[in-house]
């Protein structure tokens, strides 16, 4: 996708949009072709090997992936998932580094008025996003060469279009906007005056929130100078007045019962254990009395096999703690934390965009009643 969506969207000349058009289909080859040959390799070939030698099938994840990881086939799509992921960054950076002198021209003349920009220079990035390169991004999304450095936004910007093969929306705002326009759904009573969202990226999912709640104040926080910055200047392009500002989510400045709504869209597993259980915390001591926690994540998988794939991404797409989320406990997290037991839920939300851009597939999903996966998202949460 190379029309231009907001003022401060990335574009791409003749060679790169060609680059990155070959890699979206690659892309989508391997996830639509070469990915399912794992699912036929595991129930035709592991499990019944379990089965003969041990009496059962495979019972936990490190089962299936020992297993799974001793096959040619397997590891021919590891490697190839490794390669575009690796891929998409060489193919979309110099794009990015190439138009920058020109988006900070764009930025300085975007109206000063709209939203706002806190950044903390002296924050202590957190180690679960130092000791990796998180999803394989060069330097991870923390890292600023120089001041007004915000190229890390800018190619996230363009690469999460390229991630999700352009299906997520022109603004790449599905997971935000299918929250909230769920959330208004199922609690019409909630009126929400404040809402913060954790771990925002660039505000891609922040934006859709005041679409449907008009009137909200919009905070936006992350650890990442650069994609906070470029972030800002996009909602102002958007005409958008999100407040972002540079904080851990584990332990941020604002006031006690500060918010009506409190959202993460995947951050979960980007963190980590100790740091999951303080944002939960965070979350009960920033949230007004009746006030909604809900987060987004990759969660929910109960089968050897599915808590499989999701685990992957710790060892190969430098996800560490994705496989750790799958072992908690995040009812008992909430409830620890202070949360009511039986406000707890944890559902399947259809996606606002994919039955528009990818229609047969939804179609057949729900001709077998299958509402997990691409199309739908986990949602976690609890009330005040």
């Amino acid at each position: 996708m190379n029309k231009p969506v907001h003022d401060m969207y990335p574009e791409a000349n003749h060679d790169e949009l060609s680059q990155q058009a070959f890699l979206r289909s690659f892309m989508v080859h391997l996830y639509e072709k070469v990915m399912p040959g794992n699912d036929i390799l595991y129930h035709e070939k592991i499990v019944p090997q379990f089965e003969k030698e041990l009496g059962r099938p495979p019972e936990t994840r490190k089962e299936v992936r020992e297993a799974l990881n001793e096959q040619p086939f397997n590891q021919m799509w590891s490697s190839l998932m490794r390669t575009s992921q690796e891929m998409m960054y060489h193919t979309v950076r110099p794009s990015i580094e190439r138009q920058m002198p020109a988006l900070k021209e764009k930025a300085a003349r975007l109206d000063n008025a709209v939203g706002s920009l806190t950044l903390d220079p002296d924050l202590e990035i957190p180690d679960y996003h130092t000791h990796a390169d998180i999803h394989c991004k060069p330097g991870g999304y923390h890292t600023k060469t120089e001041d007004g450095d915000f190229l890390a936004g800018a190619e996230f910007d363009r690469t999460v279009n390229v991630y999700f093969h352009g299906k997520t929306g022109p603004l790449a705002d599905d997971m935000g906007l299918s929250l909230a326009t769920w959330i208004k759904e199922n609690f019409p009573d909630l009126h929400p005056k404040s809402i913060l969202d954790m771990g925002c990226t660039i505000g891609h999912s922040s934006v859709p929130y005041l679409d449907i709640f008009p009137g909200a104040e919009m905070h936006a926080l992350d650890v990442a100078a650069p994609c906070l910055e470029y972030g800002h200047y996009r909602a102002k392009s958007l005409g958008k007045p999100v407040h972002f500002t540079q904080q851990n989510a584990e332990k941020t400045n604002f006031p006690d019962a500060s918010f009506d709504l409190v959202v993460s869209h995947i951050l979960m597993h980007e963190t980590s254990h100790k740091a999951l259980k303080n944002i939960v915390d965070e979350c009960h001591r920033l949230l007004k009395p009746g006030g909604v926690m809900i987060h987004m994540d990759v969660v929910g998988a109960t089968d050897p096999f599915g808590q499989y794939l999701c685990e992957w991404n710790a060892h190969y797409n430098n996800e560490p703690y994705m496989g750790g989320l799958q072992d908690e406990n995040l009812a008992g997290l909430y409830a620890d934390a202070g949360f009511p037991e039986q406000n707890f839920f944890m559902e399947q939300i259809e996606s606002v965009h994919l039955p528009k851009t990818m229609p047969e597939i939804m179609k057949a999903k729900k001709a077998k009643g299958v509402v997990i996966g691409i199309g739908y998202y986990t949602i976690v949460g609890t009330q005040k």
